[in-house]
């Protein structure tokens, strides 16, 4: 019998811990406790002080600040705690209002024991918690390490702004564009879709078993209780959901996840461009000192940080994309299918911040070789096959030239052809067209020919 301790399940838990692990604050089994213990205490603080309930028992702010800093000062101690309870209670948000009750009592308050989880269903207080933790995780950890990380392309797209390439569309020699200009294309996507994240709305419902407030009601029926709920909801930092079931419906997560996903697919699509970037030479990758790229092939250095993040960004869209089909669904006015799943969403986030972790990496560990970009442009000549048929054209629409079906005699001269540059200006000096059409395309040479390339690159630095 081996004498290995158990050992995490996970790798996000493990060998990659160190990349993730500020997620695990608010993503984690504790993080969600520490949550609920906050909206506990904040219902808790708004039921005494608007004495909603005719009990005059106000918290003064010493000992509001004693609450808060249950919250604040949230410890493994309590995590055990907590754990202790739930074995004997079974119930994760009833060992919660427990453990808040022994504060209180501690505290010197017994006279607030039965103002806590006044009037709750467990839905309100989880539901709640859960908007808390991922806006917290996405706004606080999340986003910052994506800013870090399009502030490097930012850079390096303003850096290659002239860097004249050889596209290829269909894997085929294409019309040039430059590096920056394509790493200003993920820039765009990828804001777009961070602007969307930024937008998203959080949103929490407290109105009780079957979202009625009967039981409010029936207790305090003189209290606004819709008026109350909107109120300690926005007071919390998020949007008041007024019609729901037993749960918050969910939708805006469903939302959020779905539009992580796509930055993630968009983000995949960035690391397998940049990996055939650097299987064609146009990027070398910089050794880093010590490390090792083959087993047996010492020469080699692979482009591990974008291959790792591919496979990071597919597990996270799997599991993302999983949570949003299934939260949107709850039967009748409750079932528990979004417990087990929720409890995944630090899954999906740490992956997606695995990935963006590496590229970010992976791109201050490359630089451009403008020679093999040079050297490609070079040896493709023919891709002035489209400026010269379209000048043709241009030509005969205004009167200058009589040459018919531009098109199909560049493409009898260039189709699965590799020409010179020699073959080509010989070619351009025997056309009948105007003197300063055949001048542009004499000058033109295939790392000029990228039209507004450059101008566009540089859109995104404003």
């Amino acid at each position: 019998m081996s004498n290995l301790s158990i050992q995490p399940l996970s790798p996000l838990d493990g060998r990659y811990r160190a990349a993730v692990s500020d997620l695990g604050f608010h993503l984690s089994e504790a993080g969600l406790n520490r949550a609920r213990i906050e909206v506990e205490i904040e219902w808790l603080i708004h039921l005494a002080n608007r004495d909603l309930l005719h009990t005059s028992t106000p918290i003064d702010e010493a000992q509001i600040k004693q609450l808060r800093d249950i919250v604040l000062n949230f410890s493994d101690d309590d995590v055990a705690a907590l754990a202790e309870t739930e074995a004997t209670t079974k119930h994760d948000v009833k060992a919660v209002e427990y453990f808040i009750r022994g504060k209180l009592s501690q505290l010197g308050r017994d006279d607030l024991l039965e103002l806590t989880h006044f009037a709750c269903t467990s839905e309100d207080i989880n539901n709640l918690s859960y908007a808390i933790t991922v806006r917290d995780a996405v706004g606080q950890v999340w986003l910052p390490r994506v800013e870090k990380l399009l502030a490097k392309l930012r850079e390096l797209s303003a850096e290659y702004a002239d860097a004249a390439m050889l596209s290829h569309t269909h894997g085929q020699p294409a019309t040039p564009s430059t590096m920056g200009k394509e790493l200003a294309v993920f820039v765009h996507r990828l804001e777009r879709q961070v602007k969307r994240i930024k937008n998203s709305e959080f949103l929490g419902k407290f109105s009780g078993a079957t979202g009625t407030f009967s039981a409010h009601v029936v207790a305090a029926p003189d209290v606004d209780w819709v008026k109350e709920s909107e109120d300690f909801v926005t007071g919390l930092g998020l949007t008041w959901n007024p019609l729901t079931t037993q749960i918050e419906s969910h939708d805006w997560q469903a939302e959020l996840y779905s539009t992580v996903a796509i930055f993630n697919g968009i983000l995949h699509n960035l690391c397998t461009d940049i990996w055939s970037y650097i299987s064609m030479g146009y990027f070398k990758q910089i050794p880093v000192p010590g490390a090792t790229g083959s087993s047996t092939m010492p020469h080699k250095i692979n482009p591990i940080r974008f291959e790792n993040a591919e496979s990071n960004l597919e597990l996270s869209s799997a599991i993302l994309n999983s949570l949003a089909s299934t939260l949107i669904t709850s039967r009748l006015q409750r079932d528990l299918t979004d417990s087990s799943s929720q409890r995944n969403i630090g899954l999906g986030f740490g992956h997606s911040l695995l990935a963006i972790d590496n590229v970010t990496r992976g791109l201050n560990e490359i630089s451009l070789s403008r020679e093999v970009l040079g050297a490609d442009l070079s040896d493709n000549w023919e891709i002035l096959g489209e400026a010269i048929q379209t000048v043709i054209r241009a030509e005969v629409a205004a009167g200058r030239s009589s040459i018919s079906d531009p098109y199909a005699l560049l493409k009898e001269l260039t189709r699965g052809k590799r020409l010179s540059g020699e073959d080509v200006l010989a070619f351009v000096n025997e056309l009948e067209i105007g003197d300063e059409a055949k001048a542009r395309l004499l000058t033109l040479r295939p790392h000029t020919y990228v039209g507004l390339a450059e101008t566009l690159a540089k859109r995104i630095q404003n």
